[in-house]
């Protein structure tokens, strides 16, 4: 399904975001949009969190259930 797909890559970029954060103290996505606190920032990081909620379903399905859906 699309929607998995794009949840999973959203996911995968706030990992990487957060592995900078962790590892180098360096907030890409702020960086990028103007600090934490600009609009676009904020929408970024609730668009990430919906992924990642999203993507708690992909565990929760059968393998069968995903590949027919495809």
């Amino acid at each position: 399904m699309i929607l998995d797909r794009i949840a999973l890559v959203l996911t995968i970029i706030g990992a990487l975001n957060w592995g900078s954060i962790g590892l180098f103290r360096f907030d890409i996505v702020a960086w990028i949009f103007g600090g934490q606190d600009a609009i676009l920032s904020r929408i970024i990081y609730t668009v990430v969190a919906l992924a990642g909620v999203w993507c708690i379903s992909l565990l929760f399905r059968s393998r069968e259930e995903h590949f027919i859906s495809e």
